[in-house]
């Protein structure tokens, strides 16, 4: 696929989003209950258990009325007005998630803000918190089923569960798109299925209705200390996966996503926690194995194999998310160069990104093997989500205050409820620190670090070489006056500082000796958008005989493809034989100065995050047989 596809491609998916003639708005909202709901879908396999558990012996009538009242609130409040009727009116060319946020309030802004950056970089780390822990949870809540249906495979349910998520992973390099096809239909099925359970146990404690009552919640709240707070810590494990619904965005359009909750998902998730806490008022007994207990004995079996395939989706959705992210971070400089495969030759959102795949598997499987239960994963759950949450409402503010025009005071007193609601989830899941809590705020502070090391450096790296390149304009005009030998063709040279002179240019000047008969200094920026209109692709200019400067212009989604501008540029009439260009690329070799802006640690991790970049001649799609390389030493 060629990046001038890509934009036709974007193009498309926003009319798409926009007009509902343009694709019938069935199989998108069949495609949002398979792939955005997947998480939030599962969370009744243990939501429910894990809260009512939390209360410490057998819950009184009232306790268990008061947690299904939390998590009902909790889903109407945190799913439905929050994210469903507010965040998702905050899209970015159709595009959600926290990068994509972050760029709109840094477009809503007169110029660029660090606080801004931080909690998009913060928002995306604990995105990748949430996405390894999403499928060991989901996937050991399933495989547990077995201790209800066949007790003897108790000790098999790890093993198990690890051969179920190795495969999982496994798949991914050969693509989604065939698979995703049945997810919608599987998942519809797991919710008509949730719906059905609730339904036939709400009749046997008609005073769980008592729940749709948020006073009930609230009393819980208040009157049981810190037990309250411990609970609300659990309840949340009901809403996990409620940024999916924004940052699955783009691939259905908000409307698809919003009929699906509000038709579908939201009444048939309800229904099933009014009917588990029902089935715990008539037999208190079964609150260890809840959820499949509720269903009838011939039942669960099938049971379980179908919440193992509603897992492995609820995997696959966050994996697929994990890839998005990644590419948005790479385009918008706040990761190197990552190798990306695409895996279909038609949907543009099908990648696949090796170095993240194995490295989520390995984390995954480490999870599983340490905790060994999904009541265990369950106390690490949620600070991750939590966390993400509160960074969405923050960056809200400025997108509503600034980007929608609505003044600083209206947008505060808009988010600041559901702030409130963030922070008190995110203060109750901290409890859970000791318990496992701070795995996913390990696995965030490293990708923090990450991202801050390595956009310090590449600014670093780009003073340095502002400061100490020659001017491009003051070479040029020694250039007119200079009796170098001119040799036929055209000369690229790739810069990330068009100011000044492309080391690659000095070194074939000063080892060759000659100086093409056209040169042309190449720059590719990546804009706060997902797409960039073909006709905002590229910026051309003359700036002297035999010399030029090309600016290309990409979203955040898109794929940088050098030899498809060029051609686009020789449609508009500007000449460009590709057989006679020779692309000259400068490899930096770092090293680390003797007195470094950057403390020692950094710029070694800056140095070998460099060093394992993919590299620049596949990443933009350069013809090998013309490409010349010319490497330096640079300190940092």
């Amino acid at each position: 696929m060629t990046s001038g596809q890509a934009a036709p491609a974007a193009e498309t998916q926003i009319q798409t989003r926009e007009n509902p003639h343009a694709k019938s708005l069935g199989p998108l909202i069949l495609g949002s209950i398979g792939v955005v709901y997947g998480d939030i879908g599962t969370s009744p396999l243990y939501a429910m258990k894990e809260s009512l558990l939390h209360v410490g012996g057998v819950p009184s009538a009232s306790e268990i009325i008061g947690i299904v009242s939390l998590l009902v609130w909790s889903l109407i409040f945190v799913v439905t007005v929050k994210y469903v009727m507010l965040i998702l009116r905050a899209d970015n060319q159709g595009e959600g998630g926290p990068l994509s946020l972050m760029a709109l309030a840094q477009k809503a802004l007169a110029k660029p803000n660090k606080v801004i950056l931080g909690l998009g970089i913060v928002g995306a780390a604990l995105f990748y918190g949430d996405a390894i822990l999403t499928p060991a949870v989901s996937v050991l809540s399933a495989v547990e089923g077995l201790k209800v249906t066949a007790p003897g495979l108790d000790p098999y349910i790890v093993p198990i569960a690890l051969v179920i998520i190795i495969g999982l992973y496994a798949v991914q390099s050969f693509g989604t798109s065939q698979v995703a096809r049945f997810f919608g239909p599987i998942m519809a099925i797991w919710f008509v299925t949730l719906a059905l359970i609730g339904i036939s146990h709400i009749g046997d404690a008609p005073q769980i209705l008592h729940a749709l009552n948020p006073i009930n919640g609230f009393w819980f709240m208040t009157s049981h200390g810190i037990i309250g707070f411990t609970v609300l810590g659990s309840v949340f494990l009901a809403v996990t996966g409620a940024e999916a619904l924004y940052a699955d965005m783009g691939h259905f359009g908000k409307r698809p996503i919003q009929i699906a909750w509000l038709g579908f998902v939201g009444p048939a998730l309800l229904l099933n926690y009014l009917g588990q806490g029902a089935y715990a008022l008539h037999d208190p007994a079964v609150l260890p194995n809840l959820f499949f207990l509720s269903a009838p004995e011939w039942a669960r079996l099938p049971l379980v194999i179908l919440a193992t395939m509603a897992t492995i989706i609820a995997g696959q959705a966050v994996i697929t998310g994990a890839f998005s992210l990644t590419q948005q971070a790479i385009q918008l400089g706040l990761l190197p160069r990552l190798q990306i495969e695409y895996t279909s030759e038609t949907e543009q959102g099908q990648i696949y990104l090796p170095t993240v795949n194995w490295l989520m598997l390995i984390g995954v499987v480490l999870l599983v093997l340490f905790f060994q239960d999904s009541s265990s994963l369950a106390a690490a759950y949620g600070i991750a989500v939590t966390g993400t949450m509160v960074v969405t409402s923050l960056l809200a503010v400025v997108v509503f205050a600034y980007g929608w025009k609505w003044g600083l005071g209206l947008a505060i007193a808009v988010v600041t409820p559901f702030l409130m609601i963030d922070m008190a989830y995110l203060a109750a899941n901290l409890l859970k620190l000791a318990d496992g809590g701070y795995l996913p705020l390990v696995i965030g502070g490293c990708i923090v670090v990450l991202m801050a090391v390595w956009v310090r450096g590449v600014r670093l790296l780009n003073s340095k070489a502002a400061q100490q390149n020659l001017s491009l304009e003051t070479f040029i005009k020694a250039m007119e006056t200079s009796s170098v030998s001119r040799v036929p063709g055209t000369a690229l040279y790739l810069t990330s500082t068009p100011e000044t002179v492309p080391s690659a240019l000095l070194h074939n000047l000063k080892h060759n000796r000659v100086l093409h008969e056209r040169n042309v200094i190449v720059t590719i920026r990546t804009v706060n958008t997902p797409y960039v209109p073909l006709a905002e692709r590229i910026d051309y200019r003359e700036l002297a005989p035999g010399f030029a400067r090309i600016e290309l212009h990409y979203g955040f989604l898109e794929e940088p493809n050098l030899v498809q501008a060029l051609i686009q540029l020789r449609e508009k009439g500007i000449k460009f034989d590709v057989m006679s260009t020779t692309f000259f690329v400068g490899r930096r070799r770092i090293r680390s100065a003797v007195r470094s802006d950057m403390p020692r640690w950094q710029s070694q991790l800056f140095i070998k995050m460099a060093r394992h970049s993919y590299d620049m001649i596949d990443y933009y799609k350069i013809p090998a047989n013309r490409v010349v390389e010319l490497g330096t030493y640079v300190t940092l």
